[in-house]
């Protein structure tokens, strides 16, 4: 017999410009995972994942983006909790609309190398490294919350 779970599911999108090839980041102010990470936010119940994710980067960001590409996934479960939060990593090189700021963070494009120099949030460097696809790997488990790791398949 199968029990449910709880389960939070989030977005989150890397934004290119092809011109310059700097990457959209927001620097988050909120204390819940501050550091440097790119624009997303969660799935509304029923919400279709690919609309959720141009809806919280438009309302992040102030940008429109389309032609998205999924590159991953993300996922820690809470075995204690019986809770998984999953993260769907999109990508893109298509927007328009001018860049706003937010209550989430301070926007900002930024080189990759800059990116890996600044403060990133707790386990982005993980993430980053799906998008560029550094050890090959499409999806990310963590089953030890505690210890805030990321265990690669």
């Amino acid at each position: 017999m199968h029990k449910k779970e709880i389960v939070e599911l989030t977005n989150m999108c890397m934004i290119i410009d092809e011109k310059t090839n700097k990457i959209l980041c927001q620097d988050r102010l909120k204390n819940d995972w501050p550091g440097l990470t790119l624009p997303g936010g969660h799935v509304e119940n029923g919400e279709p994942f690919i609309k959720s994710v141009i809806r919280e980067v438009k309302e992040e960001t102030g940008l429109t983006i389309y032609d998205l590409k999924l590159e991953g996934i993300v996922s820690w479960y809470n075995k204690a909790l019986n809770e998984r939060c999953v993260i769907f990593l999109y990508k893109t090189t298509k927007y328009k609309g001018k860049l706003i700021q937010s209550s989430e963070g301070i926007n900002k494009w930024l080189t990759l190398e800059e990116i890996k120099k600044g403060h990133m949030a707790p386990d982005f460097k993980e993430i980053l490294s799906i998008y560029l696809h550094e050890d090959g790997r499409e999806e990310y488990f963590c089953d030890d919350p505690e210890k805030k790791k990321i265990i690669y398949l």
